[in-house]
């Protein structure tokens, strides 16, 4: 009966951080405690050797969704996205601007923005999402040397 519960203590702990993946938001959502949130994203990245890429944007930003559906519509960048970073979306609109939580950073000159953090929440970098832009949409070129470039065991 120990081997039992020694096993299946084991596997709740092996598949915690998987858990707190599946707590992150979707969506940007007003009502979210980013505070809990990039806690949770740097749990994940640190148990899983990712980075955390916070996505500063809104439900009312075009261009958010626009990320959202480039990153649907190329498999292989979602996948280098999801296997290297953790992905936190923090809102921003007129119901919650999370003024507080996003003074640590650098100033955001427009929508989406990604801020890149190492797993103990240092910050990396600060990107721009309009420089990875090509017409109306994303350039997939950009995109990836932009994932690459911050990717864990890169030197920033």
């Amino acid at each position: 009966m120990k081997r039992r519960q020694l096993l299946l203590l084991a596997a709740f702990v092996a598949l915690a951080p998987f858990a707190e993946a599946q707590a992150l938001p979707e969506r940007f959502d007003p009502k979210r405690d980013p505070e809990q949130d990039l806690a949770a994203a740097l749990a994940q990245a640190k148990a899983q050797g990712k980075r955390v890429i916070v996505d500063v944007g809104g439900e009312w930003c075009v261009w958010c969704h626009i990320l959202d559906r480039f990153f649907a519509s190329n498999a292989d960048l979602d996948h280098l996205r999801t296997s290297r970073y953790v992905w936190l979306k923090v809102n921003v609109s007129k119901e919650n601007d999370n003024r507080a939580f996003l003074s640590r950073w650098p100033k955001v000159a427009g929508y989406p923005h990604l801020f890149v953090l190492d797993a103990d929440g240092r910050l990396l970098h600060s990107q721009d999402t309009g420089a990875l832009e090509l017409g109306k949409g994303y350039d997939a070129a950009k995109v990836r040397a932009f994932l690459e470039r911050f990717a864990p065991g890169v030197k920033a």
